[in-house]
This record gives C-alpha cells, sequence and structure tokens, in this order.
C-alpha cells in the first residue's frame, strides 16, 4: 500500500504552534516524546512504542499532532485484528484510534488530525471503519456523560464523512453506547460495497 509522503500543517493554538504531520515512519516516532496524559489506551512509553509498531506495518500509517519534540495528539490506520469480522473483507483499512491529550483539547486538533489523514488518496480505495468503545473513553476528563460522548465523536468522525451503521457485531452490541462508523472511499467499487454491506449482519445470507 502506498501512503505517500509525510505531510506537514501548521495549526495555530492559544497555547502555540501544532503541527500536524504523517503518516510517519517509525523512526521519526521514536525520536519524539508522548505527552505524558496521553493514557486512555495505555501508559505514554507503551503507546508510543504501539504508534512505531503500527508505523512498522506495511499497511500502518500514524498521523500526530506535533508540540515542539512532544507528540500533543494522534490517529492510527491498519487492518482489523484478525479475529475481527471486518478482517474478512479485503478493502477494510480501521481506524484504530485517536487521542488528544486533555492539555490540548477544544482546540481543533481532533478534526485537524483528521482531515490531514483522509486527504492521503489512499483513503479512497478503502472501507475505513471505526468501532468505539465505550469503555475507552475519557469521560472524566471530558465532563461529558456517555452518550454526549458518542455524540461528539459521532460529529469528530462525522467531519470526515464517517457515518454510523448499524451492526450485530458482538463487540458492537455488546454495549448501548459502543458505536460502528464507516466511510467508504470513492475508489470502493461496487462489489466491495455490497460484500461490506451483507456483512454488517450475520443473517444476511453472506458468505465470505
Amino acid at each position: 500500500m502506498s501512503t505517500a509522503c509525510c505531510a506537514v500543517e501548521s495549526l495555530k493554538t492559544s497555547l502555540g504552534e501544532i503541527l500536524i504531520e504523517g503518516p510517519l515512519e517509525a523512526a521519526k516516532l521514536e525520536e519524539l516524546s508522548m505527552n505524558n496524559k496521553l493514557t486512555v489506551f495505555r501508559p505514554p512509553a507503551k503507546q508510543k512504542e504501539a504508534l512505531a509498531a503500527i508505523a512498522r506495518l506495511p499497511e500502518g500509517m500514524v498521523y500526530i499532532a506535533r508540540y515542539g519534540r512532544e507528540i500533543a495528539g494522534y490517529v492510527t490506520f491498519h487492518y482489523p485484528d484478525g479475529f475481527s469480522r471486518w478482517s474478512k473483507h479485503p478493502a477494510v483499512l480501521e481506524l484504530g484510534g485517536i487521542e488528544i491529550s486533555p492539555d490540548w483539547r477544544q482546540r481543533g486538533i481532533g478534526v485537524a488530525l483528521l482531515r490531514e489523514a483522509f486527504s492521503n488518496p489512499v483513503m479512497e480505495n478503502h472501507i475505513i471503519v471505526t468501532v468505539e468503545f465505550c469503555w475507552h473513553w475519557d469521560l472524566k476528563s471530558s465532563g461529558l456523560d456517555l452518550f454526549m460522548y458518542q455524540k461528539m465523536l459521532a460529529r469528530l468522525f462525522g467531519s470526515v464523512g464517517l457515518s454510523r451503521r448499524d451492526t450485530d457485531d458482538p463487540d458492537i452490541v455488546e454495549h448501548p453506547a459502543n458505536v460502528l462508523m464507516v466511510r467508504v472511499g470513492a475508489n470502493v467499487s461496487c462489489e466491495d460495497n455490497m460484500k461490506f454491506d451483507n456483512m454488517l449482519f450475520e443473517d444476511s445470507g453472506y458468505k465470505i
């Protein structure tokens, strides 16, 4: 998969200039530090290792928001886990995680990260899915309840064309706040689009 050259955009904020860049190579990520409040998925040092590991994948893409030499936020893309229903579709790419440090939230960084990532032409060759699990949501720092947070995510992902899709996937139906959002790239064939639609519900009759 061609992920194109690393692009860099500048975002002016009240706290200083943030650089939005990616997709980054693992070596560049390893040179940077992590903001110590990037703890939603794992401790910062471990999350930095995870970002580098994703960047090394043939299909992996990591975009970051950087203040100086510090990563203030990131978004990742990779193939779905092999145990996932979506891994059975060759055109699916997963938006695996997005996180902005509480120090930098409410400054448009999440939208800027997504817009930079989705400006990459390679996205048009894929069905992008994001599976949002409510147990990863930072409700305490945000001050939002579950369904307010869900609506916030819908607006965030909707800014780059992802929309909510119904499914009987067990990971989604495990909790009513969990949500699947999907964006179909402009170059995805009608056949691949139909295959994906038929995968949303196991009783659809479609067999891979």
